[in-house]
């Protein structure tokens, strides 16, 4: 079995924001040389996290984030005394930080409709990091 390890590392740009990094995922599982198996991603940091979502309509990830915060509203947490960012680290518990998507054949096995979005809830960051976690034959 091989494993392998990586990172993505990417900056971002708003306050809130789904950034897609399908791409940045296919190039660690080229690299990785793992054809069947499958591929962790993990988000670092308590405000961020990892969403699988339709990758046609931009929309969507601002009716995911409009839906967040009709869920978890913004200036009405106990945290928000310490840095102002309450609903942040709520919406990115509820999203959760990891997915696991299978490899078959040398590539990630999503749907037409599938990519990978890093959802930042507490931006903008010069970086944030996902790690890479490919293992398989």
């Amino acid at each position: 079995m091989k494993l392998y390890t990586g990172s993505i590392e990417l900056s971002t740009s708003r306050q809130r924001e789904l950034v897609d990094i399908t791409e940045q995922a296919r190039q660690e599982v080229r690299r990785s040389g793992v054809g069947n198996g499958a591929c962790a991603l993990y988000a670092q940091g308590a405000t961020a996290a990892l969403m699988i979502q339709e990758n046609d309509d931009p929309n969507i990830t601002l009716d995911v984030l409009d839906c967040l915060d009709r869920l978890v509203p913004a200036g009405q947490w106990r945290h928000d005394r310490v840095d102002d960012n309450g609903a942040a680290h709520i919406q990115a518990g509820l999203v959760g930080p990891s997915e696991v998507i299978p490899v078959r054949n040398g590539q990630l096995a999503l749907s037409t409709w599938q990519n990978i979005f890093l959802c930042d809830f507490d931006g903008p960051r010069r970086r944030r990091s996902v790690l890479v976690t490919i293992y398989g034959e």
